[in-house]
């Protein structure tokens, strides 16, 4: 028999227990040991089974809870973790203690489409989403005021399996919501809050409202698994990045316009301060710009323009996307669908709105194209993402160079209490808080080589054990019988060298690049003086038939009675996997195709952890390796043949691994310790821990884009919004006037000598016609830089030029540089609440 519907019924705790809840609840305890460890005292091991105190409050029988009620030493340690709770929910932290005067926005919105916070709340597919909780996380430890808003998926992403060959075997489980550690909004009359979006047809989508509290962070997430719904509105959240556009396109309606309606009323129930500055985590919640303005319009009488300069002022964009193929994208006509009647956006014109998401194909509505025009600051996620993203998106301005393209770059980063070992936390002499609170981590401080190698050892022989079970319950998955399984107990060994592999799997991931000799790989593994072992995880997206086929490629291989205590696919890849990778792989591989990587923070988990990075330069490790924390595989760039491309770069591959990875892990001295080796660690966790950590990531962010944003919104909103109006006065008459603006001439005069040498000074002069713009709402500089056989400059340095009268501009600069020089002059819109001369994509050149 089936159930018809499931329900959870929650435990009644005894009176002297009931901090027990609070506890249970504030996902603070997914990165505070003293927290979980108290959970684990009440029932070892049935801790160590469910691994969440929520249901670890429901599996304790009420005989044990009874005699903990009773047990004073046990009380004491819960008060004492209550009041601990309690002083981190309220005390000043490091957004607190910033210097007086700034100002500092008193609440920010932060929209993803998945939040990966702890395997508990399994509402996240892979690295976007573990950014996004470990961004919330880092957000709570340094007391910035985030609200965290996103969809909750009811069967979140797909668990997965092996068919007998191979295959990928994907499973939806049903989550029920009230057995999570998770709270309904609800408002005066205790009943569920919902928020609705219209929908085609003259019908509403409903949706209520979970709340995870993550530390000091509150985490909405909308489900519209509620009666209110059509049958087909209810499984709108049924599935993360599932289903056909039509599904995405109203997942992403309701992320958006549901999501910043839930925090409006969220702030309103509550008494928490209404967001000033909105970040949007990649494109999928962009509509909530859209939102926004209709806001402000209703509320203020504002023309779309005006709203629209106000909305840009208080919003950030991140992409995470590295290829025009990874942005979401939706047929023109799809749109109009949804927005054409004008029930859902009232107030909005629909041609408005279209223009938002235009692209080259005038079928499509591209989501980042509306990201970058409803934001003011946007940013890649690594130094050369950033790089890669102001050429990718370079039409969007043109006139500009690459480099001037308003697109900065904020490197991601991991949150290091939930990622670092707490024994290796505990050997450094750290806290927990050490390792994310102030980006700091604790240097050797008299720890021995030989007591961090030993730590290593340890953490190793902890993943032998979780591969051998896991390997074992895959098999046993695929129908194997216990009885053939004898073998599992050889798989891996704690002193070998251990190679870690593990992410999602699209094809310029290159899952299969290590396969391309199968000999030389089976060689290195087997090799009897200096083996390796190597454990490879990861999922395909379901309708990704040839991501797939790369999983069973690799499976077939490790199948292979020869190799396949050597290595293992451990299919189910999650975070509870993750931290037993991270923590007992001595090199962590990563050989995407450059620069398709945006950034693959799976290494800097790694590296926290003491493990050394063997990666292709691309994302974080282009900036971040420094030849002594790792290796770099050298790139066959220019090869234009993919096949040819991984030939090279997988023999670079093996060459390291064999002719340098693997001799120096064995290379030890007479106390066994491979000195070498040892000090690359050392290196690693001194130099490379503090850059990689989320509480960096999480302090750019506010120092250069909430902060900013959210002077510049209020600036915007003023004075029943005149900046915003006088911004959109400003771009209407620039709009009207700019094709006739110009550079009428330019002089470049020296003094009387025979050579120009570094350092002179030279003036030039330009003649402009503003059209009738004012000498202040422009800016006209001189662009000096190198040049070659096209005249192109390179490596350009702005100057700004002054007027000296009517029509005339002037300016002196120093010559920077020997060798060929060129110049030009340019005229740029200004403006005092615009961020860079660039933001308009409007420039005139002599």
């Amino acid at each position: 028999m089936r159930a018809i519907r499931r329900f959870t019924v929650r435990a009644s705790l005894p009176e002297p227990l009931a901090g027990l809840r609070a506890l249970a609840t504030n996902l603070r305890w997914t990165w505070h040991p003293p927290t979980r460890d108290l959970f684990a005292s009440m029932d070892d091991e049935l801790f160590r089974r469910v691994r969440d105190p929520l249901r670890m409050l429901t599996a304790v029988s009420p005989a044990r809870l009874t005699e903990l009620a009773g047990d004073e030493d046990f009380l004491a340690r819960v008060h004492a973790m209550s009041d601990d709770l309690e002083r981190y929910l309220t005390e000043d932290r490091w957004y607190q203690q910033r210097p007086q005067g700034e100002r500092a926005p008193a609440a920010i919105a932060y929209f993803s489409m998945e939040f990966g916070v702890h395997e508990a709340l399994p509402n996240y597919s892979g690295g976007l989403g573990v950014l996004a909780g470990d961004h919330l996380k880092a957000a709570s430890d340094l007391g910035v005021p985030l609200i965290g808003v996103g969809p909750l998926y009811r069967s979140g992403y797909f668990r997965q399996s092996l068919s007998l060959d191979g295959w990928q075997v994907e499973h939806y489980p049903v989550i029920e919501p009230s057995a999570l550690p998770l709270e309904l909004l609800t408002g005066e009359d205790s009943e569920p809050v919902l928020v609705h979006v219209a929908m085609p047809g003259g019908r509403d989508l409903y949706a209520q409202v979970w709340q995870a509290q993550v530390g000091r962070v509150p985490l909405l997430l909308l489900d519209t698994d509620v009666e209110a719904n059509d049958e087909d509105l209810r499984r709108v959240t049924d599935r993360l990045y599932g289903g056909d556009a039509d599904h995405r396109i109203r997942q992403e309606i309701l992320a958006g316009i549901g999501g910043m309606r839930a925090v409006r009323r969220y702030c309103e129930l509550t008494g928490h301060p209404q967001p000033e500055v909105f970040h949007t985590n990649e494109g999928h919640a962009g509509f909530l710009g859209l939102e926004r303005a209709r806001e402000v319009i209703d509320e203020h009488g504002l023309a779309f323009d005006e709203a629209l300069s106000a909305v840009r002022a208080g919003t950030v964009f991140t992409t995470h996307t590295p290829v025009p193929a990874g942005i979401d994208r939706f047929p023109v006509d799809l749109v109009q669908h949804y927005f054409g009647d004008g029930r859902l956006l009232p107030g909005l014109e629909l041609q408005r709105i279209l223009a938002l998401g235009a692209e080259d194909n005038p079928g499509m509505f591209n989501m980042a194209h509306m990201g970058l025009r409803l934001a003011q600051r946007s940013n890649g996620v690594s130094q050369l993402h950033g790089r890669v993203s102001r050429r990718m998106f370079a039409r969007l301005w043109p006139g500009f160079d690459d480099a001037e393209v308003p697109i900065s770059s904020v490197t991601n980063g991991v949150h290091g209490p939930t990622w670092v070992a707490r024994e290796l936390t505990a050997l450094l002499g750290g806290k927990h808080k050490a390792w994310g609170h102030d980006g700091k981590l604790p240097s050797q401080m008299g720890v021995s080589d030989e007591e961090l190698w030993a730590l290593r050892r340890d953490l190793r022989q902890k993943l032998v054990l979780e591969v051998r079970r896991r390997v074992r319950n895959a098999w046993l998955q695929r129908g194997a019988s216990a009885l053939e399984l004898g073998w599992v107990n050889q798989v891996f060994d704690p002193d070998v060298l251990t190679v870690g592999f593990a992410r999602r799997v699209p094809t310029y991931k290159r899952l299969t690049l290590m396969l391309r000799d199968p000999e030389r790989l089976r060689a290195l593994l087997l090799d009897e003086e200096r083996p390796m072992q190597i454990v490879v995880a990861g999922k395909s997206h379901p309708a990704d038939e040839g991501g797939k086929a790369l999983i069973q490629q690799v499976v077939r291989f490790v199948d292979d009675p020869a190799v396949r205590r050597r290595m293992v696919f451990l299919p189910d890849y999650d975070m509870s996997m993750a931290r037993y990778l991270y923590r007992g792989c001595d090199v962590w591989l990563n050989n995407p195709t450059r620069p398709l990587e945006a950034c693959g923070t799976s290494g800097m988990k790694s590296a926290l952890n003491g493990g050394l990075n063997l990666s292709i330069k691309d994302g974080w490790w282009d900036e971040c390796y420094d030849g002594s924390n790792g290796w770099a595989i050298p790139t066959a760039d220019g090869v234009t043949d993919p096949l040819r491309r991984d030939e090279l770069e997988s023999a670079a591959l093996y060459d390291l691994l064999g002719q340098q990875v693997a001799p120096l892990f064995y290379e030890r001295d007479d106390a066994g310790v491979p000195r070498g080796w040892m000090s690359m660690v050392w290196h690693t966790l001194d130099e490379l821990g503090p850059r990689v950590q989320a509480s960096r990531m999480v302090r750019e962010y506010v120092e250069t884009a909430y902060h900013p944003a959210a002077v510049t919104s209020a600036a915007a909103s003023a004075d029943g919004y005149a900046g915003a109006r006088s911004l959109a006065e400003y771009r209407r008459r620039v709009d009207a006037v700019w094709r006739q603006v110009r550079v009428l001439d330019t002089e470049l005069t020296v003094e009387a000598q025979e050579r120009l040498v570094v350092g002179d000074e030279v003036r030039v002069r330009a003649k402009v016609d503003l059209a009738g713009l004012a000498p202040s709402e422009v800016e006209v500089q001189t662009v000096v830089g190198r040049v070659g056989d096209t005249d192109e400059l390179a490596e350009p340095m702005t100057v700004r030029m002054e007027p000296s009268q009517e029509g005339e501009y002037t300016a002196t600069l120093r010559l920077p540089r020997a060798g060929s020089l060129g110049y030009t002059v340019r005229i740029l819109p200004r403006h005092d609440l615009l961020a860079t001369p660039a933001e308009l994509g409007k420039v005139v050149l002599a």
